[in-house]
């Protein structure tokens, strides 16, 4: 639990995260999503009711953005848990696929936290960040806050080469694959599956019913992965 925040009294607003590479799923992840009313509404953070408690939420401004975030506005946040030797912080999205690139950055880029990913998020939405990666954009991705050259190339070089993220990027821009199955193949990425394998998992999910929405996608790629 959170320093001063009391046992969640909504069970729907807390969710268990799915089982990545290696069995047991991160405590990292446990609060996988947050649905309430926000009570305070900064550009970088939220304070979110949920059954009488309130959860301070660290967003990007694209989500600020998106959501166009003030008091009263009801949110249904996407959400990484963060532990760190100083702590836990609770980071809110609008969306799964913020959420993934968020994730992304943090497991995948060497020298990346969970402050320069959301720095990235704030300075370039999921569209043009991809479109950076893609065609090894160093000089753009380079004028993002907090980021800089060497980093630049680092996230080009370890989500391009290493992770394969990009081909998934490139094929859905292409339209050689569908959105569902571009985002379920991301978010097993970013569970820390290869590229190559989340790709064969989802084809064989789309084998047996081509119009599976995402999460089903998801599901039934994980159940492949792990049989």
């Amino acid at each position: 639990m959170f320093p001063g925040v009391s046992k969640l009294n909504n069970p729907t607003a807390c969710s268990i995260s799915i089982d990545g590479p290696g069995g047991l799923s991160k405590l990292s992840a446990m609060i996988a999503r947050l649905r309430g009313k926000v009570i305070e509404a900064y550009p970088n953070r939220l304070v979110v009711d949920v059954g009488g408690v309130g959860y301070e939420v660290f967003i990007p401004l694209s989500t600020f953005d998106r959501l166009h975030a003030a008091e009263g506005l009801v949110v249904d946040l996407r959400t990484h848990l963060h532990f760190s030797q100083l702590g836990q912080k609770l980071f809110g999205f609008a969306s799964e696929e913020e959420r993934d690139v968020f994730l992304l950055l943090i497991d995948r880029v060497s020298g990346v936290g969970p402050t320069m990913a959301v720095s990235v998020l704030s300075g370039m939405d999921v569209t043009h960040f991809k479109q950076a990666v893609v065609a090894g954009d160093v000089a753009g991705l380079s004028k993002l806050k907090g980021v800089g050259k060497k980093t630049a190339e680092r996230i080009v070089l370890e989500l391009k080469d290493k992770v394969g993220v990009t081909e998934t990027w490139q094929d859905a821009a292409a339209g050689q694959m569908s959105a569902p199955a571009a985002d379920a193949e991301l978010a097993l990425i970013a569970l820390g599956y290869k590229q190559v394998d989340a790709r064969k998992a989802v084809r064989k999910v789309l084998d047996a019913d081509a119009a599976a929405p995402t999460e089903a996608l998801v599901r039934g790629a994980l159940r492949a992965l792990q049989s």
